[in-house]
């Protein structure tokens, strides 16, 4: 205490001073010229004449905060956290809040403590938020099940801030037992409690925040967004690689108290983190939004908005965890400061990472025996041509439309039909070995030949597999249990482009170019046999999801959200609820 007082006051040098700066000070929404002395980590002092053991003079560059992404689920970007680490500290990403929903759903709470453990030690600072919602849903099969009671024995940790978005906002509506148990077990520590809300509005809205929900990451129009901002609620601008909502609500931000909002990306996949938080705030001040507001959304903010009381800012006794900027127009900085000391320059990050073993997991795919056979889809007739509700993808969004198309049925299996690009699309149940299998028709793809397969399919998790035969489905689904979940492209009965996410299925175990490179390759390999999807596999990774329209499929069947119940894929059949 003594040493940064004296510090502060000018009697002692500072470990680093930066001399020069422009600050930008997202607390009084100036920029103004000073030195700022660190010492132990912390800012220390801010104005004129420090000096430090170390001194870096950056001739009027700017100094920023850091940034904090405010949601994240690391798991989307199918690496371990130092590889996304490595990839976004020299973005200017320094703290982020990370949400281990797709590893609990596999994994559970062992999902849970395995992420806290793979983030220790490395140069950027993880915060925790409990998943709320695994399952997501009843009409899927997730790995776990977790309770208030589970959640309790985490919520107390430093590392945890809260609840993760509560999707099942009509339970919070109907009462929910369980539900409640978890937004009280947040309320009465203290902690916050994230949303997950689209469209609802009004009353609902109202009762909704009234729960203790204090932020929503959905909203896609400025209308969502004011209202909620009127309510009080936190506004998550969401820029990830599916769902992107930035330009949307580029209204709100410059014309709305900005206070209330804040940066993240959800999810994202690896060839979209070189640019992060950094990449938001450029397009919102290219779009006409004030630099310093735009700073403001991607640190004060978030860290005001999670009780980060050292985070956010640069000010006496805040962290320092800055960047050094040549201007504010690109936000690429030329040093990242975190904690202090200099851990990325010129794009580069400087520091070594830790070297240490991972915690260890369980083969997370765990199937029953399956046989090409298992791809069949009895028609109820024995040769012939039958209707079929199919869903289609709609290029660019999580939604899909409900359509019908015609399919050939040979020896009573409903075959894919490649002249109107309806292919079969199957899930199979992968964390308890159920036998389950959904089985259903998709347009949109494209496929000529061959068949695609993945482990990552939201929210959780089992094996979707699309194709325009059985034989290669099946090829495809025992790649799966083979590597131990990721990412395939078979064609002909041979593996063209294969990605092992050995990590709950979810996660690969190399490095940021392999996992990129490989993503590129799968791509190109889908295009090979037909596809015309841009990225098939994060298009194929939402057809799982019930709670998004119209139609999806899980291990236990195809869903109408509409009806809000399963339906039998053959035109005449009637809607049944599970």
């Amino acid at each position: 205490m003594s040493n940064i007082i004296n510090v502060a006051r000018g009697l002692e040098k500072a470990d680093l001073v930066i001399k020069n700066a422009k600050l930008v000070n997202v607390l009084s929404e100036e920029i103004h010229e000073c030195d700022i002395a660190i010492k132990d980590g912390l800012i220390a002092g801010i104005g004129k004449d420090y000096h430090g053991e170390k001194e870096i003079d950056i001739n009027g560059a700017y100094v920023t905060p850091s940034f904090i992404d405010g949601h994240v689920h690391l798991e989307s970007t199918m690496m371990l956290p130092r590889e996304f680490a490595k990839v976004v500290i020299p973005a200017g990403t320094t703290t982020v809040i990370i949400d281990p929903h797709e590893i609990s759903n596999v994994l559970g709470l062992h999902g849970i403590s395995f992420m806290h453990e793979a983030v220790r030690d490395l140069p950027i600072d993880v915060f925790t938020m409990l998943p709320s919602c695994v399952p997501a849903t009843p009409f899927e099969t997730s790995g776990f099940d977790l309770t208030g009671y589970d959640l309790s024995l985490l919520i107390d940790k430093p590392w945890v801030l809260g609840i993760a978005e509560m999707m099942n906002f009509p339970g919070v509506l109907n009462l929910d037992k369980n539900v409640m148990s978890k937004l009280e077990l947040a309320k009465s520590k203290g902690k916050r409690i994230d949303g997950h809300a689209p469209y609802l509005m009004g009353k609902d809205l109202c009762a909704y925040i009234a729960s203790g929900v204090k932020s929503d990451h959905e909203c896609t129009t400025p209308e969502e967004a004011i209202e909620r901002l009127r309510l009080g609620m936190y506004v998550m601008v969401r820029e990830g690689t599916a769902a992107k909502d930035l330009d949307a609500l580029l209204p709100v931000l410059k014309g709305a108290n900005t206070r209330k909002c804040l940066f993240v990306t959800d999810d994202r996949h690896p060839a979209d983190l070189k640019e992060h938080i950094n990449g938001m705030v450029r397009r919102a001040v290219e779009a006409g939004v004030s630099p310093i507001k735009a700073v403001q959304i991607a640190s004060l903010n978030t860290a005001e908005y999670f009780g980060l009381n050292n985070l956010g800012a640069i000010a006496p006794g805040y962290k320092a965890d800055m960047l050094i900027l040549p201007d504010l127009k690109t936000f690429k900085p030329d040093i990242v400061i975190k904690n202090g000391n200099v851990v990325a320059q010129d794009g580069k990050l400087v520091v070594d990472l830790p070297q240490k073993e991972e915690p260890s997991l369980r083969n997370s795919v765990n199937v029953r025996w399956i046989t090409p056979e298992d791809f069949r889809i009895e028609a109820g007739i024995k040769e012939g041509t039958v209707r079929v509700r199919t869903m289609e993808v709609i290029p660019h969004q999580l939604i899909t439309k409900s359509v019908v198309s015609e399919v050939q049925v040979t020896d009573g299996n409903a075959l894919s039909n490649l002249e109107n690009d309806t292919l079969k699309i199957c899930v199979i149940e992968r964390h308890r070995a159920t036998g389950n299998i959904g089985k259903g028709f998709v347009k949109g793809f494209h496929l000529k030949s061959g068949a695609i397969a993945s482990t990552v399919a939201h929210d959780s998790h089992n094996m979707i597999v699309i194709g325009t035969n059985d034989s290669d489905m099946y090829e495809a689904a025992v790649a799966l249990i083979k590597c131990r979940g990721g990412k395939v492209v078979v064609n002909n009965g041979e593996i063209i482009s294969q990605l092992s996410l050995p990590i709950a299925g979810l996660m690969s175990d190399r490095d940021f170019d392999y996992v990129v490179g490989k993503c590129e390759e799968l791509n190109k390999a889908a295009a090979s046999i037909g596809c015309t999807l841009n990225d098939p596999f994060m298009t194929m990774g939402f057809l799982s999801l019930p709670v998004i329209p119209e139609l999806k499929v899980t291990d236990k069947g195809v869903f109408d959200t509409n009806k809000f119940g399963f339906i039998n894929i053959f035109e005449d059949s009637k809607v049944t609820v599970d």
